[in-house]
C-alpha cells in the first residue's frame, strides 16, 4: 500500500493500543500513514476523556473511563479499520472484535 508502512512505534500512544489489543489476544497490524486522518475539531475535550489525539482515538487503551457505541451497519463489513492511537495510525479488526474488545454497546446511528 502506497504512503503505508507498518507500524513500529514502541512508545505512546500507539504502543498503549498495541498492548490492550494483545490483552485482547488480538495480533493486529498497526499501520501508519504519511498524513494524518484526523476528523474531530474539539481537541481539549477528546484528549481529557481518552488520552488520545484527534484522529487518533483508539476503540481500546483510553487513559480513563469512557462510554462507547458502535454503529450496528458496522456488522454488515467483514472487515473496518479503526484507529490505532495516533491521527496516522490504524488496524484492522472485524465487527465483532470490536464489540468485544470495548464492550461497546451496539446502537442504530442515523
Amino acid at each position: 500500500m502506497a504512503g503505508v508502512e507498518s507500524g513500529s512505534d514502541s512508545k505512546g500512544s500507539v504502543a498503549r493500543v498495541r498492548a490492550a489489543l494483545a490483552k485482547f489476544g488480538l495480533d493486529a497490524e498497526i499501520k501508519e500513514f504519511d498524513a494524518s486522518t484526523r476528523t474531530s475539531a474539539d481537541a481539549e475535550f477528546v484528549r481529557a476523556a481518552t488520552g488520545f489525539a484527534i484522529g487518533g482515538v483508539a476503540p481500546v487503551g483510553h487513559t480513563g473511563p469512557v462510554t462507547i457505541f458502535i454503529d450496528q451497519d458496522l456488522r454488515q463489513y467483514g472487515d473496518i479499520w479503526a484507529a490505532a492511537g495516533s491521527p496516522n495510525a490504524v488496524f484492522r479488526l472485524t465487527p465483532a472484535d470490536l464489540e468485544r474488545i470495548t464492550g461497546g454497546r451496539v446502537i442504530a446511528v442515523k
